[in-house]
């Protein structure tokens, strides 16, 4: 990775953590990313601890932030904060 894409990384996730009051999801979504995830937990907060861990990584393509922690790729749209779905790989 190279300097200018790590900046690019650190500040897609800071953005995000500036604006976790606002992330939020749908009621589709969240039945969606339970079942996707095999979490019985509150989705919302369940994808905001996974951005908030040291080791997440967080993408930017087109529309979207795409968080990556742990097993999991968390989708966000960047500019309404909604989850759009996660999944693990």
């Amino acid at each position: 990775m190279t300097k200018m894409q790590k900046w690019g990384v650190e500040m897609h996730k800071k953005i995000l953590i500036e604006n976790v009051e606002k992330i939020h999801t749908t009621e589709m979504g969240v039945g969606r990313i339970q079942k996707n995830l095999g979490i019985a937990d509150e989705p919302v907060s369940y994808c905001v601890s996974k951005l908030k861990q040291d080791n997440s990584v967080v993408t930017k393509e087109g529309k979207n932030y795409y968080v990556n922690a742990d097993d999991c790729i968390i989708t966000i749209n960047s500019s309404r904060f909604t989850i759009i779905t996660a999944h693990k790989f």
